[in-house]
């Protein structure tokens, strides 16, 4: 769906009421954001509807400062930072300095959150492959985040376990055990409905789940046929305009009483795109 049609299908959907609302505060990935100063992104992120921001790792102390800085002037909270060094770097690698290296990276995450006054680092844990087998990553995985767990302690941040495709945690019950084998306050699930379309279903993982969850990445899925050679694709779509079912995510949240934050991440657009996503994420916390 191209943006205008996105935004005009929206002015189409039904208005919202303040019935059955959730109690989830809306956030955006700031990668959706236009490109331009932090301040001016900051704002409209603000303008537009969102009431917090999640922001990626910075390494430069300048420019974190400088985003703390938008963040206060916007007064726009920084719920969370997604470390950004888990793919080129995962902790489930053999080679120990790429293992240093994913150690730094969520070590200077899990400072940026603190400083910025986060509560969540989202970490992806491994990466399975044809080197690594499915127990290495599992095993390597959790030593590496154990070392973690005094600074994330010390900093009094959560680091989140997000599902995503890397072949590792691929079922509701696998990943409440990765979680509770680490007998931590320090490590919860950081959970993407949109990211287990292919294998399962959002409602069930969130019902599993439940008090293991510290925070949520909405986005849509769908599938498509090919008419003339009738394969079939699939591929992340715009919220409302795939394959989830959103009125049994909403329940699902209410019954496990989720009161936290849900960040959309999304591709970017402009200031009339940014309102529509709120709009329809408004939609989805009412349970419409």
């Amino acid at each position: 769906m191209q943006r205008r049609e996105f935004v005009a299908a929206g002015a189409l959907a039904p208005a919202v009421s303040a019935a059955a609302r959730l109690p989830i505060r809306k956030a955006v990935y700031i990668g959706m954001l236009p490109k331009g100063g932090y301040e001016e992104r900051f704002r409209l992120a603000r303008e537009v509807g969102f009431e917090a921001i999640e922001c990626a790792t910075v390494y430069d102390e300048r420019e974190a400062a400088e985003i703390r800085k938008a963040s206060e002037a916007a007064k726009l909270p920084i719920h969370s930072v997604m470390n950004s060094d888990h793919w080129k770097y995962p902790l489930s690698s053999p080679d120990p300095e790429i293992v240093a290296k994913s150690l730094h990276g969520m070590e200077t995450s899990l400072r940026n959150a603190r400083a910025w006054g986060a509560d969540t680092v989202l970490l992806v844990p491994a990466v399975v492959n044809p080197q690594v087998r499915y127990e290495e990553a599992w095993k390597r995985s959790q030593e590496q985040i154990r070392k973690l767990l005094p600074l994330a302690g010390k900093l009094r941040v959560v680091i989140g376990i997000e599902n995503v495709w890397n072949k590792f945690l691929l079922s509701p019950l696998e990943m409440a055990r990765y979680v509770d084998e680490f007998q931590s306050p320090w490590v919860r699930a950081y959970f993407d409905v949109g990211n287990v379309a292919l294998f399962g279903y959002p409602q069930d993982w969130i019902r599993t789940l439940a008090r293991r969850i510290v925070k949520v990445h909405l986005k849509d899925f769908q599938f498509k046929t090919d008419p003339q050679t009738r394969k079939r694709s699939a591929e992340f779509t715009d919220l409302r305009e795939g394959e989830l079912d959103w009125k049994e995510i909403h329940r699902a949240l209410g019954e496990i009483q989720y009161q936290g934050v849900a960040t959309v991440e999304l591709r970017g657009g402009d200031e009339p795109y940014l309102r529509e996503v709120v709009r329809r994420v408004d939609l989805i916390l009412q349970g419409a």
